[in-house]
């Protein structure tokens, strides 16, 4: 008996007793690196004045902050060469200083309050547009519940974008599902997918390097995860013979049912080309596979010679033999490509081919969770039927449009060149989304030493540089990588990361480099002999024989 007189009973929920399932879930874009950031940050918010314990006597430091000065500062004892962290991990927009169109956010002010209908700082475009979501709501409320598929008027206006996206192909609103952001879409389409056991067990084919959600959603589901490897020697990009490679050896021990493509891919910034495309939908119905395909970069495409073509358009123009057989799921959402409102969790799925009883459960399904937010199916509606010439938001909302697009695209390029002037670090050519993914070359001391402490190389190398930096990445084991290569993934779209990157990152990464690992060691790595970029012995930078200088290891903590 416990002290209160009650008998002591164990925990009915444990480690033990929980679902297996969750336990193999890992999400390295909010893992173990992204919560010691968090960490960090509510460090560097604690009041300038700073408790210093020294020699049993206690002293009160004022530590002055100065704008954009990345200065040393002592909390809780621990000293801090830099001011702020800086996320390069997740594509958040907003969050790194991206502006949100105007006429978006006018369209949901309004219908958020709408007595500002009344307000003569509104244009009239804004006003008709709020009016018309406003009477498409239970209500003529945002707070009201929608059904359980999406508001009509707004799946009937997404239909009309699709077409007008891939040149005038028919699309049925009926087929067309709102969602929770396009994540929330993929999930449900994986969970109508997976069944059986054993040999029958589903098994999900997704690329590596892949974004987390898929094998986060394949784990929980307790499927089969299938990979397929993207060749980074050619861009990273997609070969039928590994995608057969993969599925033959799969079909050993469970059943394949899907293909998952990311285009344009994240981590790994691809762009898929038309004639890819055709192979991927071939090689779907050989193998009689469900095609996903997760398009929420469609916009994000900057190399020359690139284009973002819809597999949906692609299919229907392979004609019949293929448009008529082939299932497919494809997705969208508000949170990328110039609109980065990821806050809003708006989205879509189209579902082509699907069996019209399964599309009776699909549509079960998702009626249990009641609506996706109405939020961020109005916002969805604006994206997809934006001003149009003759309105009065037209000019701002192109302008505003094509200043942000090129933004990213710029950055794009600067980050890929940047990367290519660090010593170890080779990043291939950025063509789309939001991300790079450069590869990393290690020195065997430095791999051994991370092992020793129980991690990946790539993320006690990802972890160091936070610590020392205070900058933000992901390891490339998070996503997926070739056995012995390393890679960390980061956005493009933080003009911090930029000028971090440009000031003192070559000059960081190498102290820390020839800190840890010593020159002898890389020499007999001998990377150069596979065609790598340089290392330090070739770098000239101090600590490299040629430099004349000794090595940074000996220097104390780096500050820039």
């Amino acid at each position: 008996m416990s002290e209160n007189g009650c008998e002591n009973r164990e925990r009915v929920l444990t480690m033990d007793t929980m679902n297996p399932n969750i336990k193999r879930v890992e999400y390295a874009v909010r893992g173990p690196i992204v919560q010691r950031a968090l960490q960090i940050e509510r460090e560097l918010k604690m009041n300038k004045h700073v408790l210093v314990r020294t020699n049993n006597m206690s002293a009160v430091y004022h530590i002055n902050h100065q704008g954009g000065t990345r200065s040393a500062r002592c909390l809780q004892g621990v000293n801090k060469p830099f001011t702020e962290v800086i996320k390069a991990n997740i594509g958040d927009c907003h969050a790194m200083g991206q502006k949100p169109i105007t006429f978006f956010r006018q369209v949901l002010a309004l219908c958020s309050y709408p007595d500002l209908l009344d307000d003569c700082k509104f244009p009239e475009d804004a006003k008709s547009r709020a009016r018309r979501i406003l009477q498409a709501c239970g209500g003529g409320s945002l707070g009201a519940y929608s059904t359980s598929q999406g508001i009509e008027m707004i799946r009937q206006d997404v239909a009309r974008y699709i077409e007008r996206r891939d040149g005038g192909i028919a699309c049925d609103p009926y087929n067309i599902y709102l969602s929770t952001g396009a994540s929330d879409a993929i999930v449900t389409m994986l969970k109508l997918l997976v069944s059986g056991e054993g040999m029958s067990r589903t098994g999900v084919m997704i690329s590596i390097p892949q974004y987390p959600l898929y094998s986060a959603a394949l784990a929980e589901l307790g499927a089969v995860q299938i990979s397929y490897y993207l060749d980074e020697d050619k861009c990273w990009s997609l070969d039928i013979n590994e995608l057969q490679r993969a599925l033959q050896e799969a079909k050993k021990h469970c059943s394949p049912r899907a293909l998952c493509i990311i285009n344009p891919g994240n981590p790994t910034g691809q762009v898929q080309s038309r004639q890819c495309i055709e192979d991927v939908i071939r090689f779907a119905a050989t193998e009689n596979l469900f095609l996903m395909s997760d398009e929420v970069y469609q916009d994000n495409v900057y190399a020359d010679g690139c284009k973002f073509n819809s597999f949906k358009k692609v299919l229907f123009e392979m004609g019949p033999e293929y448009s008529e057989k082939v299932e497919l799921a494809s997705f969208h959402s508000t949170s990328k490509c110039y609109m980065g409102e990821c806050g809003f969790r708006g989205g879509y799925m189209e579902v082509v081919n699907l069996d019209p009883e399964v599309k009776v459960q699909l549509t079960k399904l998702v009626s249990v969770r009641l609506c996706p937010p109405v939020p961020g199916q109005a916002l969805l509606d604006v994206v997809v039927n934006p001003p149009q010439p003759d309105e009065p938001s037209y000019d701002t909302f192109i302008q505003e449009r094509t200043e942000t697009l090129a933004t990213l695209a710029e950055k794009a390029n600067m980050t890929q060149e940047i990367l290519n002037q660090v010593p170890g670090i080779k990043c291939n050519p950025v063509q789309g989304a939001m991300y790079t993914f450069p590869r990393i070359h290690l020195p065997p001391k430095a791999i051994l030493e991370a092992k020793e402490k129980g991690q990946s190389p790539d993320m006690f190398y990802c972890m160091t540089l936070l610590e020392e930096t205070g900058i933000c990445l992901i390891p490339g084991s998070g996503f997926g990588q070739r056995e012995g290569t390393y890679h960390f993934r980061t956005s493009r779209n933080s003009g911090l990361l930029k000028d971090s990157l440009h000031d003192c990152n070559r000059e960081l990464w190498n102290q820390h480099t020839w800190e840890l690992w010593d020159l002898h060691t890389w020499e007999l790595c001998d990377h150069r002999s596979q065609g790598d970029p340089p290392g330090p012995l070739d770098s000239g930078l101090p600590g490299s024989p040629d430099s004349g200088t000794p090595k940074l290891g000996s220097l104390g903590p780096p500050l820039c």
